[in-house]
């Protein structure tokens, strides 16, 4: 086929479109990019896949016949020792698991100090910058914890915020564009990790076992959700680690220009 056999769609953007059940054939895809997609229950016959990054929730994946995804979850695990800690399954795992947190981010804002203050604001290929990786885990543990497992029906900080692409929901805060200093984010992060401290160190069996109630009024997560105890704090637990992780290996490209 030529160029002329397709429809010239390059450089177009998607933003917010509901393909669900659509069929790609003999369609170009080099060089796309796909952020915050969902690609539940895809399948891909006769596909090239050639230096292709992804990254995300990965289960049941199957290439050529074999489910990766456990062979990737192993591996990772063998690479950061640290992180199958991040999965507990006992109240005095959980306790251990933000004992580690605490330590290991304590020296990735020490790394990010060492910086020009400015460079913390920048964005490493189109990520959100340091600052903004610090405002949205104060945002996931307001959600999942103050507001799923405490009850609070408006837990958030007016410099919280939520992911990219989540729709304006009446009450939670969404400025992206806000440039507190690192000590300004820092004490939002710091109030929002000592709720989830005062709640695993409090945490029972029977708590870690319990669901919580139906939350209350307009937010996230949604009006009326109820979660297994255990699901929200793994929630937050995942969320510090990828977020750490992200923020280390965009924190050494910011440093290669000091």
């Amino acid at each position: 086929m030529s160029d002329s056999d397709f429809a010239d769609l390059r450089g177009k953007e998607f933003e917010r479109a509901d393909m669900a059940g659509a069929r790609f054939t003999t369609v170009n895809l080099n060089g796309a990019t796909l952020r915050a997609c969902v690609l539940n229950r895809v399948v891909m016959r006769g596909v090239e896949l050639v230096d292709t990054t992804i990254d995300g929730e990965i289960q049941n994946l199957v290439i050529n016949g074999v489910d990766v995804a456990p062979l990737v979850e192993a591996e990772l695990d063998r690479r950061h020792p640290d992180r199958p800690k991040f999965r507990p399954t006992t109240p005095e795992g959980f306790r251990e698991a933000w004992d580690l947190n605490e330590r290991l981010w304590e020296a990735t804002v020490a790394r990010a100090r060492r910086l020009d203050p400015e460079k913390l604001h920048a964005s490493v290929g189109g990520e959100w910058s340091f600052i903004q990786t610090l405002r949205h885990l104060a945002f996931a543990t307001e959600s999942w914890v103050s507001r799923a497992v405490l009850g609070n029906p408006r837990p958030w900080h007016p410099l919280s915020l939520p992911w990219d692409q989540m729709s304006p929901r009446p009450g939670v805060p969404h400025d992206r564009e806000a440039r507190p200093s690192l000590d300004e984010a820092l004490a939002l992060r710091l109030a929002a990790m000592a709720t989830m401290r005062r709640v695993v160190d409090g945490l029972t069996d029977a708590q870690l076992d319990s669901r919580t109630e139906p939350l209350e009024g307009p937010g996230w997560p949604d009006e009326g959700d109820t979660f297994p105890v255990r699901e929200c704090l793994l929630v937050v637990l995942n969320e510090e680690w990828w977020h750490r992780m992200y923020a280390e290996r965009d924190l050494a490209v910011l440093e290669q220009g000091d």
